[in-house]
Order: structure tokens, then sequence, then C-alpha cells
């Protein structure tokens, strides 16, 4: 009697419910019928439903659900009626004192106290037992079938004996034996009675073709049960292959054969499988390569029961079967983790995902996408002179994946009959922008209600692969173990560990980074609000394109402040003109708030200073909203050339009228007597367009006033005193005839003349000013600030993105450097940063900032 531990998990219930789950009244409904067709366990509301709601589901393949023997159940209920197997359990054990049978979880239930003497074997043995005693048996008819017969008195059946003592000798030297249905055939031939009437038809009478019949399944069950004793994955155990500090633990070749217990010469397959820890991948191997036998340990226990690598050899799939460390899982360093994952991947044909989630995880879609990026990365050498050797493409030589899920409560993938479930994770790996380079794809999901597993389909699907020769090829130990060893040997080494954050600083902090270093700032989010500059602790590093080289004061840094100087071509107390002139004699200049001037360029004629004698440099950061170049001022030209625009405005103002309502009175007090005043025109005459904001047009001929549209014809009018130049009229009088009762007089040809004179000098000052302006335009690139954008880079404007184009004319503002347009740009202030210490113009993004470097 062997003794017997509790092990209340492996009961198996001989309950079967319905899988449909279609109109069941609660969550666990018992099934009643199995439709061939649907290839499920159905209720009987589910069964009634289903095959009436079309036709083609109507003569489906049904069949009614026969309750299992009562003598394979537990039998706790026969001690008392209050006892009850709630699952009716098959029967696991058999207590040789009750004279029942029990489940793991009854027999200990009831086994307790005085009870824990009471004999128990496992009910295996005891059904095997029992079969035994009725093949030695001998089968006797019920009468004789003549009166001298005696021939069947006390007939055994010896052939049939004999046959199943040989079956048993055979088995038991693991030798092939012959068919159950071909023994009992070959058995019952050579039997014959000579007295017996009915040899002449057949070969033994009825009943013994029923005992025959009973022999041969007594027969077929004991086999199955020696076959069972003689279970080849007996002798299988698995053994550790690396640690979790990547750590071969195997010494050489040989020693990895022999702890496969493989034959040197065989060509195997690797299978491995990866998943997040607590996913039941070690359970997943053992029911799938090795009938359930704990090849791999598992465990209950909280903390996991893999830790490194290990590996074990199936015997009959001729498959070597690595088990990993769980994904999520407790560790040091998670990056050497993936790295030792990554080289077992590196020996694999075949890869197995289990995961048992209700829904495919971004961690697996995660996984998949780096692990085959870096497989392709890091060994495409490897692969490319294979695919050479095999004439294929490096694609057909990675490793197949399969993705197992498991699930409760959800329906798996292609269950609803649209879209292929593998059609599914493909278009998900393209959402997620996140490739994926192994090719051979499958997915195989099952729904389990109550469990155990059910691992046939996985099973089925794992067999195609290993069968599959057309991509990875079956290879011999040693070469398994040698590639093994060489990349362990290559990727080997420290590994930085990895930093982990449910919540990463990088979600609350500033997303600004240095131009210069790229540096990100450690303030939080939108800080600028409460007026506070960028920062970080790491130091910046010289770039010459952003000039973030910045000059302090030496005196007041070595006295504890921080005054920031910066090289412009006048002090603050000069004028525009003095200042250039000094800096024409003397050169640039810094400027200490606190110490005035501490440095000129050209101070003297020989032995000047160098200006790091007189300042402290530093290195500081460029924000992209802050100045992009923090010295390379050098806004002397254009200081120069905005006195030229000082002039060239004024002079433009001067003729162009400073207001309207001086325009227009200067206008009526040159005009003749026969124009209609300004102040009594605001409408044209003839199209009545409001002239508010137009300008107003007299025509030289009738002095009414009109519109430009309405005015734009010249000829000459000698009548009104124009004499025989061209002047402006309009429609009306251009095509009317020329008036001949003129009574112009002296007086009226003065005024007229007066009119001509005023618009002669109108147009000489307009020419004046359009002098000024061509040199303006040509040289103002040219004397452009090192930190201003160039006219020919800005398209649109930098605080309101309006296109800039003949009617929107191109301003810089003077901290930025940056092009607006007028309307953005209408504040001025000094910017003493940029060498501007009287008020230039500011953009209204840079109207608010303090001046900070």
């Amino acid at each position: 009697m062997a003794a017997v531990l509790r092990k209340n998990s492996r009961t198996r219930s001989s309950k079967r419910y319905c899988k449909e789950k279609f109109c069941c009244k609660t969550e666990n409904t018992e099934a009643f019928y199995h439709c061939e067709d649907c290839g499920t366990d159905q209720c009987s509301e589910c069964d009634e439903t289903i095959h009436k709601i079309s036709v083609k589901f109507e003569f489906h393949d049904r069949r009614k659900l026969d309750p299992p023997p009562s003598e394979e159940l537990c039998q706790i209920d026969k001690i008392q009626n209050l006892l009850v197997c709630e699952e009716e359990n098959y029967a696991d054990l058999r207590c040789e004192v009750c004279a029942l049978n029990f489940c793991f979880s009854c027999f200990d239930d009831y086994h307790k106290g005085n009870r824990k003497t009471h004999r128990k074997t496992f009910f295996k043995e005891f059904r095997q037992r029992e079969l035994q005693k009725q093949l030695n048996n001998p089968i006797k008819p019920s009468s004789p079938l003549q009166s001298d017969d005696d021939s069947l008195t006390y007939m055994s059946c010896p052939q049939l004996l004999d046959q199943v003592i040989d079956i048993d000798l055979q088995l038991t030297e693991h030798s092939e034996a012959q068919p159950a249905d071909t023994t009992q055939t070959e058995s019952m031939n050579s039997f014959s009675s000579a007295q017996s009437d009915h040899s002449q038809h057949s070969s033994i009478p009825d009943i013994c073709l029923s005992a025959g019949n009973e022999m041969s399944s007594l027969e077929a069950q004991l086999a199955e049960s020696i076959i069972d004793l003689n279970d080849p994955y007996d002798n299988v155990k698995s053994f550790m292959l690396i640690n979790d500090q990547e750590v071969i633990q195997i010494g050489d070749e040989d020693e990895f054969i022999k702890k496969l217990d493989c034959d040197s010469n065989e060509h195997v397959k690797v299978v491995s499988i990866f998943g997040n820890t607590g996913d039941g991948k070690s359970f997943t191997l053992n029911h799938t390569f090795f009938g359930g036998k704990e090849v791999f340990k598992t465990s209950s226990h909280q903390s996991s029961c893999t830790v490194g690598v290990w590996a074990a050899f199936d015997p009959k799939e001729k498959v070597i079967v690595i088990d990993t460390e769980g994904l999520l899982g407790i560790t040091s360093n998670q990056n050497q983790r993936m790295r030792l994952l990554l080289k077992i991947l590196g020996i694999s044909d075949i890869i197995i995902y289990r995961t048992r989630a209700e829904r495919l995880h971004n961690d697996m879609y995660q996984f998949l996408c780096e692990s085959s990026s870096a497989y392709t990365k890091h060994f495409s050498d490897e692969l490319e002179a294979t695919a050479k050797r095999c004439n294929k493409g490096v694609g057909d030589l990675t490793p197949a994946v399969i993705i197992f899920q498991e699930t409760v409560n959800t329906n798996v993938l292609g269950s609803s009959g649209t879209d292929s479930a593998e059609k599914f994770i493909w278009n998900t790996f393209r959402q997620l922008e996140c490739p994926m380079h192994f090719k051979d794809l499958t997915y195989v999901g099952i729904r389990t209600g109550r469990p155990p597993t059910d691992f046939t389909q996985f099973q089925r699907t794992m067999s195609q692969h290993l069968q599959d020769k057309s991509n990875r090829a079956a290879r011999q130990p040693a070469i398994v173990y040698k590639t093994l060893k060489n990349l362990n040997d290559k990727f080997n080494g420290e590994v930085e560990k990895p930093l982990y954050g449910t919540f990463p600083d990088q979600l609350f902090s500033c997303s600004m980074k240095c131009l210069s270093c790229g540096e990100g700032c450690t303030r939080s989010m939108n800080h600028d609000t409460d007026s506070r500059a960028h920062e970080t602790d790491k130091r910046c590093k010289y770039q010459h394109q952003f000039e973030n080289k910045v000059f302090l004061c030496k005196s007041c840094y070595l006295s504890g402040k921080e005054h920031v100087v910066i090289p412009k071509t006048s002090e603050s107390r000069d004028s525009a003109w003095s200042g250039l002139i000094k800096y024409v004699w003397a050169g640039e200049v810094l400027e200490c708030p606190s110490c005035g001037v501490i440095f000129r360029s050209r101070q003297n004629w020989y032995g000047n200073k160098e200006v790091e004698e007189i300042v402290h440099t530093e290195i500081r950061h460029v924000w992209p909203d802050g100045y992009k170049m923090l010295q390379g001022t050098n806004n002397a030209a254009r200081k120069v050339i905005d006195g030229f625009h000082y002039i060239a405005d004024s002079i433009t103002s001067v003729g162009s009228k400073p207001t309207k309502m001086i325009s227009d009175w200067m206008n009526d007090r040159i005009a003749p007597e026969y124009w209609v005043p300004n102040s009594q025109i605001s409408h044209c005459h003839q199209c009545s367009k409001e002239l508010e904001t137009e300008q107003k047009h007299h025509c030289r001929a009738c002095g009414k006033g009109f519109c430009d549209d309405c005015s734009s014809h010249r000829r000459r009018v000698p009548e009104r005193g124009w004499g025989e130049m061209e002047v402006r009229v309009c429609d009306k009088c251009y095509g009317g005839k020329k008036m001949s009762d003129s009574n112009d007089s002296t007086g009226s040809n003065s005024q007229v003349t007066a009119r001509k004179v005023g618009e002669v000098v109108t147009s000489a000052i307009s020419v004046a000013a359009s002098t000024l302006n061509y040199p303006i335009d040509m040289i103002k690139d040219t004397a452009r600030p090192g930190y201003w954008t160039p006219d020919e880079q800005i398209k649109a404007c930098y605080v309101c993105e309006e296109l800039f184009g003949p009617k929107l004319r191109i301003h810089h503002c003077r901290a930025c450097g940056q092009g607006v347009c007028e309307s953005c740009s209408p504040n001025k202030r000094p910017v003493p940063l940029r060498g501007w210490d009287y008020p230039v113009r500011i953009c209204r993004k840079c109207v608010n900032k303090p001046d900070r470097l």
C-alpha cells in the first residue's frame, strides 16, 4: 500500500456543465446533451433554443449524456446520507476497511481521528486487482449443450488466457503486442468443440462468444493499466541550465547530453516558453509534453518557483523543453533577466508566450516587438550566413511563435467568426507602431469555465509545428549547447539597472530640454506661470551656433552677486549717435549695473586686456522658449539703420500728411474756387461710395469730389487754367465736351498755380523718402544682429502666424529676434541683455518675460 498525500487539487469532477451559456439560468448549469456538430455540451434550455434558431441547426447530431458508472465515483454517501460529495468526483482512493471508494477530498475529510489507521490504496491499483481476478476465474456455461457433452462444463478458455499471459510478458519486456481485437479473433478462431453441433457453423457457441467479448474487454483494460505503469516519463527530470546571474550550470556538451538523457546523435528541436510570472508556464509544459508529470516544479506559494532557466528532454517528441523565469517577477535587475531570455530565444525553434488573462495586454506586444527587434539586430550576421547556406530569407529562419491564451469569462480571439485571431494580432502590432519581425505566428485560445485546463487544442498545434521542417531543422544536442554557450560568452558583463516608477518624473516635469546639451528642466510643468526660469542640475556644454557663453562681472561675482554683462555698442547714458561715434573709436563696451563700464575692446592704442581677464565666464543652458543666442548681439550696424529709418519716416510723414484733418485743411487753402471744399465731401459724387477712410480726389474740370476709381482718367483742361498738361478728371467730364464759356480770371489762375506747386512739393518729398528707403533695404540684412532670424526664413508672424506679403511687413522683436507683424509688436521697452538700453520694439510674447539668462 502506498501512502497517499492530500491532493485536493487533483480531484476530478464527473459533472459536465453547459459550454454554450446561450440562455443558461445560472453561471454553471449542468449539461444533459452533447451536440456533435456544435462540439459542445449543452443544457436543456440551450439545446432547445439553439437548435430551433435556424433550419441548418435543426438536424444536428445530438445525444443525451449518460451518467458515469456509480462504481467509478466517490461513495461517501453510502456511509451516511448527510455526507455527500458535492462535485460527484471520480474515485481516487479505495479504503480497504470501509470497502468504499473515495476522492482525495472526501477521504481526507472522513478519515480523521481514529480512522487514520484505515488501510488505503489507489483506486487504479484496486481496479487492476479486480480485473486480474476476473481473468483468473474460469468461465462456465449455465448448462451443457448436450446430455453427453461435458467439454464446456469447466471450460476456462485456455487459448485466451495463454494469450493474455503472453501480452503481459511482452509489455514487460517493452516489445510490441498484437492489438486486442486481433488477439481475440485469433484465439476464438482457434477454439472448436468436436462434440458440439454448433461447431459446423461457428468456432464457438454463442455463450462463449459473449464470454470472449468480456474477456477481450478485460484484457484491453489490463493492458492499458500495465502501459500506464510503464510511463516513458518516469525517469525524466528537469535541471537548471542557467542561473539568474547568467552563469551556465553545465560544464560541457557531454554533461549536457547526460543531463538530458538522450542520444548524442539524435536530432532534436528546442521549445521555450515565456510569459508573466504566475501564468502557469511550468504547468503548461508538464501537461503538453510530459503527460502531466511534474517535470518542471510548480508551487502554490507567492514566490516564483522557477528562477533562472531549466531544461528537460521529451523522449517521445524528441524535443528539448526550456522553462524560463517569468516576466514581472521580483528581480534586482530586470535588464539582466531580459538579456538572459533573449539568449534562450536565440536557440529556440518554437516560442510559446503563455498568458492567463481575460484580454491580451500591452506587455505581450511590447515583449514580442522588442525581443524580435533585438533578435534580428544582434543575431543578424549568424542569420544571414545560415540563410545563404539554406537558400532562404532571414525571415524564414526566425523562430515560430505560439500565443497561448486562457480565459475564464471572456471569449477568445476568433470565436466571433469575423476576422482570424492572427489577423487581429498583426493589426494590433501596426496600431501600436511596434514592428514584430517573427513571421510565423499562431494563436491558440481556450476558455476554461471550470478547471482543469484542456490542453488538447494546444497539443495539436504544437505537434503540427514540431512536424514542420520547412524552416528551422532539428539538430544534435551538442550544437544546441555550443550555440547557447557562444551567445552567453558574447553577450555578457555588467548591465545597467533600469529605473522603474508608476508615476515617473517626466509625467509631471517641464518638457523643455536644453538645445545645447539636451538636459531636461527639473521644475514642474507650467512653472513659467510663476515667473520662474527653467532649471537643471547638470552643466551645459558650449556650442558655437548658440553662443551660450555669458560674462559675469568678476567684482560682483566675488561679492556673491551675479550681474550679466553684454557686449554693447554704447553705454546706457549715451544717445544713439554719440554712442555710435564712441563705438567706432573705442569698440564694444561691457557695462555692469553696479560697477558701470568695466571694459572697452579698443580703449587703448595698444595693450588692451582680453575680456576673460575682466569677467567671469559661464556656459548657460539654451531653452526653446528663451533666448536662442545669449551672446553675439552685434547690433551697432542695426542702430545705424534704425537712425536712417527715423529720418525717412520723418520726411515721409511730412509728404503723406500727419492727420486727415490737417491734410484737408491745407488742401482747401490752396484749392481753386470752383472746387467743392473737402469738408463738404463725404461720398463720391458718381458712385456714392463713402470717403471717410478713402482718399478724396477732385475733378479738374467740374471740381466735384470723387473716389479713385471714378476719377482715374486724365486729359487736358485749359479752360480751367491747367494749360496743356493732362490732369485728373471724372468719368463724366472725360467723355463730355470741353467748356468754352470759361470765366476764369487772373485770380483763379493763381489759385490753380498754388495747387500745382503743392503737388510738385509733395511729389519731391515722396521721391526723397523712397531714395532713402532703397539703400536701407539693400543693406539691412548685412546689418542684421546675430540672434535675428533672416528675412528669407520668415514666412509667417511668430505670434499670430499670419503669412507675410506685400500688405504685411516683417518686423523683428528686439528680444527674441523673431519676425512679427506690426499689430503683434505694439509695445516698446529696453532690452539691456541684447544691448538695447532705450525702448525698442518687443513682441507680445516677450513683453512680459523678465530678462534672464
